[in-house]
């Protein structure tokens, strides 16, 4: 049987998360991590980080997360504090507990209402930043 060219040009959208098989790195809540993070795969952080951050992979900045510093990464998804910069080469969604002071350049950028971005925002393709309405809590 053979299969049309149109249906293996479509794949089903999904998180970046879904994407990678290898756990996260993860800094939990109460953790502080004073120094500049370097590494590859999804980074989840519930806790502190300071010092910049060069992440060959995705970020998860969770809502009680704080990061000072500036951060590179492939993708993120932001519900935390970031005290400097985030550079996306990806996709960049801000959630509505985001509170970014810095400037903030990505690929494509969804916001929620509700956000804080105190900088400048870049978008690096010709997409509009998309805002939305969160819808989890």
């Amino acid at each position: 049987m053979s299969v049309p060219k149109k249906a293996l040009l479509i794949a089903p959208k999904r998180r970046f998360l879904d994407l990678d098989t290898t756990p996260p790195t993860c800094i939990s809540e109460g953790s502080l991590i004073v120094g500049n993070v370097h590494g590859s795969g999804q980074f989840v952080v519930c806790g502190e980080v300071n010092g910049d951050g060069e992440i060959e992979g995705g970020l998860i900045l969770a809502a009680n997360g704080v990061w000072h510093g500036q951060i590179q990464a492939q993708q993120a998804i932001v519900a935390g504090k970031i005290i400097g910069g985030l550079s996306v080469k990806d996709k960049l969604e801000i959630g509505y507990t985001a509170v970014i002071r810095g400037r903030v350049s990505a690929r494509t950028v969804a916001i929620a209402r509700g956000a804080i971005v105190d900088g400048d925002i870049e978008v690096t393709s010709e997409a509009a930043v998309t805002e939305f309405e969160e819808k989890r809590s």
